[in-house]
């Protein structure tokens, strides 16, 4: 990232301007969670011993509701169970070259971030985009750099930032995501690490130890996810009984001075109320 040497690492900047060096912070994705509201969800996540929670962006914006309206009435649950947000996942597809849906797509980031603002977070976690015949492989990271780019005077005005996931079939990959967050060029935009995608998409164990060093000086936000195998074999875990080295992630992390919240992702069988409930109690032994 240009001006990252003279920056130290993203997540030695934020915690730098948190001001503090605080105690590990636990969270859970409202996503394969019990909870078939974000009420219900909201409610569950503080029973079971979470502190943050990440939320997606349908639980305050979607049909038939007003968005500023349902943002503040869930801010108010948030608070009355003493919860915070780690991060509003946008649900975006920064994947396009046409200029028309280029604006459609930052002008609606733009009104994530304000909602995101509404209930207490400034991470937004964001999509890379879906692939598509309009968009050639080549042209990946130009497209979702540019998108990115358009969205840093807004980010930067609000105090937002931007963890683009290694999720799917394009950012599931470090060179390219570093090469997006190179041509931006800006702290505001890093990365999301999720542990498990990457090996999903199908990196190899020894490939995918080596992603983690080299993505967490770009680390923004985090999904700790656990499993077995890729694609079509991909097998769900709790954390700590997969084939991922989380501790090896959790250090690589922590060397580059991650102070985020600690987000647990849960895609195994059986009662995910059960699965989320091994995963804090793994992180609770294991992050300090």
């Amino acid at each position: 990232m240009a001006g990252l040497d003279l920056l130290g690492s993203i997540p030695s900047l934020l915690a730098a301007q948190a001001g503090e060096d605080q105690a590990p912070k636990f969270g859970v994705i409202h996503y394969n969670a019990p909870g078939k509201t974000v009420d219900e969800f909201l409610r569950w996540a503080k029973d079971t011993g979470f502190g943050y929670v990440e939320l997606q962006c349908a639980d305050v914006w979607r049909p038939g509701i007003v968005p500023q309206a349902e943002a503040t009435r869930v801010r108010g649950l948030l608070d009355s169970l003493e919860l915070k947000v780690s991060a509003l996942a946008a649900g975006n597809d920064f994947v396009l070259l046409d200029e028309e849906l280029i604006a459609n797509q930052v002008d609606r980031m733009r009104r994530v971030c304000e909602l995101a603002k509404m209930v207490g977070t400034n991470v937004i976690r964001t999509e890379g985009g879906q692939p598509k015949d309009s968009v050639p492989e080549e042209r990946y990271a130009e497209a979702i750099a540019g998108c990115l780019s358009r969205c840093v005077p807004f980010l930067e005005s609000m105090d937002v930032y931007l963890a683009v996931d290694n999720h799917g079939m394009i950012t599931n990959n470090v060179p390219l995501q570093i090469e997006i967050f190179q041509r931006v060029g800006s702290p505001r935009v890093g990365a999301n690490v999720d542990t498990m995608n990457y090996r999903w998409r199908g990196t190899d164990l020894e490939t995918l130890n080596t992603w983690y060093e080299q993505i967490a000086p770009y680390a923004i936000h985090t999904h700790l996810k656990d499993g077995f195998g890729s694609l079509a074999n991909y097998r769900g875990a709790a954390l700590g009984e997969g084939e991922i080295n989380l501790t090896w992630a959790v250090e690589c992390l922590q060397k580059a001075g991650y102070k985020g919240v600690w987000t647990a992702e849960y895609e195994g069988p059986g009662d995910t109320g059960v699965g989320y409930a091994k995963c804090l109690a793994w992180m609770r032994e294991h992050i300090r």
